[in-house]
């Protein structure tokens, strides 16, 4: 019997308040789990707009606690409710001064089971990241869920294969990357790097875009979301590249150990000649 798992992510544009948002995701996740769905994650930073094209302090005030902020306590209650594995980018607060581009993943019973942070921070025009997160410092975890094993990377870590590669060593079967990527350079890589990872490390990666024009900024994020399975294949396309959509796939997770028998990647890897990787 194979084993089936219905996934979904979600990309939307700014509502105008951090309320608002909150509830359209709670409405989109009652929507997802309507139709069966068992894990999802929303985008990143998902209840702010993308503050990062600007340099300012009141976007701290966005940050709060995890597990123990009011978002995902909230969450948390609303994935017992539909017994659906959901995972959270939130901006979070460790204390005053320790701020971090943060993840939780919360079981479908509502459990909490953990938290990934952005291990890769980018400072250049439009995306002034320093100003707000420390560099994620909890390593690649990978979180033992109802429907498998979860592991997240947030947007910029996208770019650098090394945590993909942990991901996937750690036992990932489905990899998250809610992104805010706006149009430019980067939109010829948004299905190239994500479906690479996928092939790769022979597993599932759901690809999570905003969407629309935000206040701070000029800058088009272009959505494009979707879901490459471990052959680096999209699942039935990409959502749209302007309009808010909530993306559902059926993933096989069966199809893992199909491919990675035929494509031994991890067996046939030499760690042994990739020391001086890790001293440059």
């Amino acid at each position: 019997m194979s084993r089936m798992v219905r996934a979904a992510i979600v990309q939307t544009d700014w509502t105008g308040d951090k309320e608002s948002m909150i509830d359209a995701h709670e409405k989109y996740a009652r929507e997802a789990a309507a139709e069966g769905t068992q894990v999802m994650c929303f985008q990143e930073l998902f209840y702010g707009p993308y503050f990062c094209q600007v340099q300012d302090v009141e976007y701290y005030e966005y940050a709060e606690a995890v597990p123990d902020g009011p978002t995902t306590q909230r969450f948390m209650a609303l994935a017992k409710e539909l017994n659906m594995v959901l995972v959270l980018p939130i901006y979070e607060r460790e204390q005053a001064g320790l701020l971090y581009n943060t993840a939780a993943v919360i079981d479908a019973d509502g459990t909490y089971l953990g938290k990934y942070r952005k291990s890769h921070i980018p400072h250049v025009k439009g995306f002034w990241e320093k100003f707000y997160f420390r560099p994620g410092n909890l390593g690649y975890p990978v979180f033992d869920t109802a429907v498998g094993k979860v592991g997240v990377y947030i947007c910029y870590d996208r770019h650098f294969p090394e945590g993909w590669r942990a991901l996937g060593l750690n036992g990932a079967e489905i990899v998250f990357n809610p992104s805010a990527t706006s149009r430019g350079l980067s939109m010829y890589l948004w299905e190239l790097e994500q479906t690479s990872a996928a092939v790769a490390n022979m597993y599932y990666v759901g690809a999570i875009n905003r969407v629309g024009v935000e206040p701070l900024g000029d800058d088009d994020f272009y959505g494009s979301s979707y879901f490459a399975d471990p052959r680096g294949q999209l699942i039935e396309g990409k959502a749209s590249d302007q309009k808010a959509e909530l993306v559902i796939r059926d993933l096989d997770l069966d199809l893992i150990d199909e491919v990675r028998n035929g494509w031994a990647f991890y067996r046939d890897r030499r760690p042994d000649t990739y020391g001086p990787l890790t001293e440059a």
